[in-house]
Protein backbone atom coordinates (compact mmCIF):
# COMPACT_ATOMS: atom_id res chain seq x y z
CA UNK A 1 0.00 0.00 0.00
CA UNK A 2 1.26 3.45 -0.93
CA UNK A 3 0.92 5.73 2.12
CA UNK A 4 -1.08 8.95 2.04
CA UNK A 5 -1.53 11.95 4.34
CA UNK A 6 -3.67 15.08 4.36
CA UNK A 7 -3.81 17.76 7.06
CA UNK A 8 -5.86 20.87 7.69
CA UNK A 9 -5.16 24.05 9.59
CA UNK A 10 -8.74 25.36 9.94
CA UNK A 11 -11.66 26.17 7.70
CA UNK A 12 -13.31 29.52 8.36
CA UNK A 13 -12.59 33.13 7.44
CA UNK A 14 -8.79 33.11 7.50
CA UNK A 15 -7.16 36.52 7.76
CA UNK A 16 -5.05 37.30 4.69
CA UNK A 17 -2.16 38.51 6.84
CA UNK A 18 -1.80 34.99 8.29
CA UNK A 19 -1.71 33.14 4.94
CA UNK A 20 2.07 32.84 4.72
CA UNK A 21 2.50 31.61 8.29
CA UNK A 22 -0.47 29.26 8.07
CA UNK A 23 0.69 27.71 4.80
CA UNK A 24 4.16 27.25 6.26
CA UNK A 25 2.67 25.59 9.34
CA UNK A 26 0.53 23.22 7.29
CA UNK A 27 3.47 22.35 5.05
CA UNK A 28 5.70 21.63 8.04
CA UNK A 29 3.01 19.35 9.49
CA UNK A 30 2.72 17.42 6.22
CA UNK A 31 6.50 17.09 5.98
CA UNK A 32 6.72 15.77 9.55
CA UNK A 33 3.96 13.23 9.08
CA UNK A 34 5.19 12.17 5.67
CA UNK A 35 8.73 11.57 6.94
CA UNK A 36 7.26 8.92 9.26
CA UNK A 37 5.12 7.29 6.57
CA UNK A 38 7.89 7.32 3.95
CA UNK A 39 10.16 5.24 6.14
CA UNK A 40 7.42 2.69 6.80
CA UNK A 41 6.11 4.18 10.05
CA UNK A 42 2.56 3.99 11.25
CA UNK A 43 -0.35 6.22 10.32
CA UNK A 44 -0.96 6.70 14.04
CA UNK A 45 2.53 8.11 14.57
CA UNK A 46 2.20 10.28 11.46
CA UNK A 47 -1.05 11.99 12.46
CA UNK A 48 0.14 12.50 16.03
CA UNK A 49 3.35 14.16 14.85
CA UNK A 50 1.59 16.32 12.26
CA UNK A 51 -0.96 17.60 14.76
CA UNK A 52 1.62 18.09 17.53
CA UNK A 53 3.67 20.27 15.20
CA UNK A 54 0.65 22.49 14.56
CA UNK A 55 -0.05 22.62 18.31
CA UNK A 56 3.45 24.05 18.73
CA UNK A 57 2.85 26.70 16.05
CA UNK A 58 1.23 29.85 17.52
CA UNK A 59 -0.55 30.72 14.27
CA UNK A 60 -3.09 27.95 14.96
CA UNK A 61 -5.79 27.77 17.64
CA UNK A 62 -4.42 24.55 19.16
CA UNK A 63 -1.86 24.16 21.93
CA UNK A 64 0.23 27.33 21.86
CA UNK A 65 -1.90 30.16 20.48
CA UNK A 66 -5.24 28.79 21.63
CA UNK A 67 -8.36 30.85 22.20
CA UNK A 68 -9.34 32.23 25.60
CA UNK A 69 -12.71 31.38 27.13
CA UNK A 70 -14.99 33.89 28.88
CA UNK A 71 -12.92 33.64 32.05
CA UNK A 72 -9.74 34.36 30.11
CA UNK A 73 -8.57 30.75 30.46
CA UNK A 74 -7.37 28.25 27.84
CA UNK A 75 -9.16 24.88 27.74
CA UNK A 76 -7.97 22.36 25.16
CA UNK A 77 -9.56 19.42 23.34
CA UNK A 78 -7.98 16.67 21.22
CA UNK A 79 -8.56 13.15 19.90
CA UNK A 80 -6.55 10.43 18.18
CA UNK A 81 -7.96 7.20 16.71
CA UNK A 82 -6.40 4.00 15.37
CA UNK A 83 -8.32 2.54 12.43
CA UNK A 84 -6.74 -0.88 12.86
CA UNK A 85 -8.21 -1.55 16.29
CA UNK A 86 -10.80 1.27 16.62
CA UNK A 87 -8.95 2.30 19.79
CA UNK A 88 -9.12 5.99 20.62
CA UNK A 89 -8.01 8.48 23.18
CA UNK A 90 -9.42 11.94 23.76
CA UNK A 91 -9.08 14.84 26.14
CA UNK A 92 -11.44 17.75 26.72
CA UNK A 93 -11.38 21.05 28.61
CA UNK A 94 -7.87 20.41 29.92
CA UNK A 95 -5.58 23.23 30.97
CA UNK A 96 -1.83 23.66 30.84
CA UNK A 97 -0.99 20.99 28.26
CA UNK A 98 1.16 22.08 25.31
CA UNK A 99 0.40 18.99 23.20
CA UNK A 100 -3.06 17.62 24.05
CA UNK A 101 -2.87 15.20 21.10
CA UNK A 102 0.04 13.44 22.84
CA UNK A 103 -1.99 13.27 26.04
CA UNK A 104 -4.88 11.78 24.03
CA UNK A 105 -2.58 9.04 22.77
CA UNK A 106 -1.43 8.27 26.31
CA UNK A 107 -5.07 7.93 27.34
CA UNK A 108 -5.64 5.54 24.44
CA UNK A 109 -2.62 3.38 25.18
CA UNK A 110 -2.17 3.56 28.96
CA UNK A 111 -5.70 3.55 30.39
CA UNK A 112 -8.87 1.53 30.04
CA UNK A 113 -10.73 4.74 29.19
CA UNK A 114 -11.20 6.71 25.99
CA UNK A 115 -11.91 10.27 27.20
CA UNK A 116 -10.62 12.24 30.16
CA UNK A 117 -11.66 15.81 30.93
CA UNK A 118 -10.59 18.81 32.92
CA UNK A 119 -8.64 18.32 36.12
CA UNK A 120 -8.69 14.52 35.80
CA UNK A 121 -6.96 14.75 32.44
CA UNK A 122 -4.41 17.18 33.83
CA UNK A 123 -3.66 14.90 36.79
CA UNK A 124 -3.20 11.94 34.46
CA UNK A 125 -0.79 13.99 32.33
CA UNK A 126 1.24 14.85 35.40
CA UNK A 127 1.26 11.20 36.50
CA UNK A 128 2.64 10.20 33.09
CA UNK A 129 5.42 12.74 33.36
CA UNK A 130 4.11 15.32 30.90
CA UNK A 131 5.31 18.81 31.71
CA UNK A 132 2.47 21.07 32.79
CA UNK A 133 2.66 24.49 31.16
CA UNK A 134 1.68 27.80 32.67
CA UNK A 135 -1.13 29.48 30.77
CA UNK A 136 1.25 32.28 29.82
CA UNK A 137 3.23 29.75 27.74
CA UNK A 138 0.15 29.00 25.64
CA UNK A 139 -1.16 32.57 25.35
CA UNK A 140 -0.34 34.85 22.43
CA UNK A 141 -1.08 38.59 22.07
CA UNK A 142 -3.50 37.97 19.19
CA UNK A 143 -5.82 36.02 21.47
CA UNK A 144 -5.55 38.48 24.36
CA UNK A 145 -6.63 41.27 22.01
CA UNK A 146 -9.50 39.16 20.67
CA UNK A 147 -10.61 38.33 24.22
CA UNK A 148 -10.70 42.02 25.13
CA UNK A 149 -12.81 42.81 22.06
CA UNK A 150 -15.32 40.11 23.01
CA UNK A 151 -15.49 41.42 26.57
CA UNK A 152 -16.72 44.71 25.15
CA UNK A 153 -19.54 42.97 23.26
CA UNK A 154 -22.22 42.46 25.89
CA UNK A 155 -24.29 39.33 25.44
CA UNK A 156 -21.95 37.78 22.87
CA UNK A 157 -23.16 34.36 21.74
CA UNK A 158 -21.63 32.09 19.09
CA UNK A 159 -24.30 31.71 16.39
CA UNK A 160 -24.91 28.59 14.33
CA UNK A 161 -24.16 30.35 11.06
CA UNK A 162 -21.01 31.85 9.65
CA UNK A 163 -19.34 34.62 11.64
CA UNK A 164 -16.15 36.53 10.90
CA UNK A 165 -14.56 34.98 13.97
CA UNK A 166 -12.47 31.85 13.32
CA UNK A 167 -13.15 28.62 15.20
CA UNK A 168 -9.90 26.89 14.40
CA UNK A 169 -9.15 23.21 14.69
CA UNK A 170 -6.12 21.39 13.30
CA UNK A 171 -6.27 17.82 12.09
CA UNK A 172 -4.62 15.04 10.12
CA UNK A 173 -5.63 11.73 8.56
CA UNK A 174 -3.31 9.13 7.06
CA UNK A 175 -2.90 5.60 5.73
CA UNK A 176 0.38 3.72 6.06
CA UNK A 177 2.13 1.02 4.04
CA UNK A 178 0.33 -1.65 6.06
CA UNK A 179 -3.04 -0.22 5.04
CA UNK A 180 -3.83 1.09 8.52
CA UNK A 181 -5.57 4.45 8.83
CA UNK A 182 -5.57 6.98 11.66
CA UNK A 183 -7.01 10.39 12.46
CA UNK A 184 -6.28 13.15 14.96
CA UNK A 185 -7.58 16.63 15.78
CA UNK A 186 -6.72 19.33 18.31
CA UNK A 187 -8.24 22.70 19.19
CA UNK A 188 -8.51 25.52 21.66
CA UNK A 189 -12.20 25.70 20.81
CA UNK A 190 -14.53 28.59 20.10
CA UNK A 191 -13.25 32.03 20.99
CA UNK A 192 -14.80 33.43 24.18
CA UNK A 193 -16.62 30.15 24.83
CA UNK A 194 -18.34 29.35 28.11
CA UNK A 195 -15.97 27.63 30.56
CA UNK A 196 -16.33 23.89 30.18
CA UNK A 197 -17.69 24.07 26.63
CA UNK A 198 -16.63 21.11 24.50
CA UNK A 199 -17.17 21.05 20.75
CA UNK A 200 -16.89 18.32 18.16
CA UNK A 201 -13.11 17.96 18.11
CA UNK A 202 -12.59 15.38 20.90
CA UNK A 203 -15.80 13.47 20.18
CA UNK A 204 -15.41 10.19 18.30
CA UNK A 205 -17.34 10.27 15.02
CA UNK A 206 -17.73 14.03 15.08
CA UNK A 207 -14.25 15.58 15.24
CA UNK A 208 -12.50 12.49 13.91
CA UNK A 209 -13.03 8.84 13.01
CA UNK A 210 -10.81 6.07 11.69
CA UNK A 211 -11.63 2.52 10.58
CA UNK A 212 -9.51 0.44 8.23
CA UNK A 213 -12.70 -0.69 6.49
CA UNK A 214 -13.93 2.84 5.88
CA UNK A 215 -10.95 5.21 5.91
CA UNK A 216 -10.44 8.17 8.20
CA UNK A 217 -11.78 11.70 8.51
CA UNK A 218 -11.17 14.83 10.61
CA UNK A 219 -13.28 17.98 10.77
CA UNK A 220 -13.11 21.67 11.55
CA UNK A 221 -15.74 24.39 11.78
CA UNK A 222 -18.83 25.07 13.87
CA UNK A 223 -18.71 22.24 16.39
CA UNK A 224 -22.31 22.37 17.54
CA UNK A 225 -23.44 21.78 13.94
CA UNK A 226 -20.80 19.12 13.24
CA UNK A 227 -21.89 17.12 16.29
CA UNK A 228 -25.50 17.04 15.12
CA UNK A 229 -24.62 15.09 11.97
CA UNK A 230 -21.64 13.15 13.42
CA UNK A 231 -19.69 14.48 10.46
CA UNK A 232 -16.55 12.34 10.44
CA UNK A 233 -18.53 9.10 10.81
CA UNK A 234 -20.93 10.31 8.12
CA UNK A 235 -17.99 10.67 5.73
CA UNK A 236 -16.39 7.32 6.55
CA UNK A 237 -19.76 5.57 6.31
CA UNK A 238 -20.04 7.01 2.80
CA UNK A 239 -16.60 5.61 1.95
CA UNK A 240 -17.70 2.19 3.19
CA UNK A 241 -20.69 2.43 0.85
CA UNK A 242 -18.33 2.91 -2.10
CA UNK A 243 -17.68 6.65 -2.23
CA UNK A 244 -14.14 7.86 -2.92
CA UNK A 245 -12.47 10.11 -0.35
CA UNK A 246 -13.37 13.21 -2.36
CA UNK A 247 -16.95 12.11 -2.94
CA UNK A 248 -17.38 11.38 0.76
CA UNK A 249 -15.96 14.77 1.75
CA UNK A 250 -18.31 16.57 -0.65
CA UNK A 251 -21.28 14.54 0.57
CA UNK A 252 -20.54 15.19 4.25
CA UNK A 253 -20.24 18.96 3.88
CA UNK A 254 -23.41 19.14 1.75
CA UNK A 255 -25.26 17.19 4.43
CA UNK A 256 -23.86 19.42 7.18
CA UNK A 257 -25.33 22.51 5.56
CA UNK A 258 -28.56 20.86 4.44
CA UNK A 259 -29.44 19.47 7.85
CA UNK A 260 -28.05 22.12 10.22
CA UNK A 261 -27.24 25.22 8.19
CA UNK A 262 -23.75 24.83 9.62
CA UNK A 263 -20.33 25.60 8.20
CA UNK A 264 -17.13 23.63 8.32
CA UNK A 265 -14.52 21.59 6.53
CA UNK A 266 -13.40 17.97 6.41
CA UNK A 267 -10.40 15.93 5.27
CA UNK A 268 -10.72 12.26 4.30
CA UNK A 269 -8.48 9.35 3.32
CA UNK A 270 -10.02 6.13 1.96
CA UNK A 271 -8.68 2.55 2.18
CA UNK A 272 -7.27 2.87 -1.35
CA UNK A 273 -5.04 5.75 -0.24
CA UNK A 274 -6.97 8.49 -2.01
CA UNK A 275 -7.39 11.79 -0.16
CA UNK A 276 -10.11 14.41 -0.38
CA UNK A 277 -11.33 17.52 1.35
CA UNK A 278 -14.34 19.83 1.20
CA UNK A 279 -15.53 22.97 2.95
CA UNK A 280 -18.37 25.49 2.72
CA UNK A 281 -16.57 28.25 4.61
CA UNK A 282 -14.80 31.04 2.73
CA UNK A 283 -11.37 29.46 3.30
CA UNK A 284 -9.65 26.25 4.28
CA UNK A 285 -5.98 25.70 5.01
CA UNK A 286 -5.01 22.27 3.71
CA UNK A 287 -1.94 20.30 2.69
CA UNK A 288 -1.23 16.84 1.34
CA UNK A 289 1.34 14.77 -0.53
CA UNK A 290 0.70 14.48 -4.26
CA UNK A 291 1.14 11.23 -6.18
CA UNK A 292 4.57 12.38 -7.37
CA UNK A 293 5.73 12.89 -3.77
CA UNK A 294 5.59 16.69 -3.77
CA UNK A 295 3.73 18.56 -1.06
CA UNK A 296 0.85 20.91 -1.78
CA UNK A 297 -0.05 23.39 0.97
CA UNK A 298 -2.42 26.28 0.45
CA UNK A 299 -5.13 28.44 1.96
CA UNK A 300 -7.92 27.44 -0.40
CA UNK A 301 -10.88 29.75 -0.94
CA UNK A 302 -14.33 29.45 -2.40
CA UNK A 303 -14.71 30.71 -5.99
CA UNK A 304 -15.22 34.44 -5.88
CA UNK A 305 -14.04 34.60 -2.26
CA UNK A 306 -11.78 37.36 -1.09
CA UNK A 307 -8.14 36.88 -0.22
Amino acid sequence: MKPALIVHGDAWEIEAETYTERIAGVRAAVEAGWAILARGGSALDAVEQAVALMEDDPVFNAGVGSALNRDGEIELDAIIMDGRTLALGAVAAVRGITNPVRLARLIMEDTEHSLLVGEGARRFAEMKGMRLAAQAELTVPREVERFRRFQMQAGYRVPAGLTPNPMDTVGAVAIDVQGNVAAATSTGGVHFKMPGRVGDSPLVGSGAYADNRAGAAATTGHGESIMRVVLSKTATDAVERGFSAQEAADYAIALLHERTGGYGGIIVVDPQGRVGYAYNTPHMAVGWVRDDGTIHAQVERQPGGEG
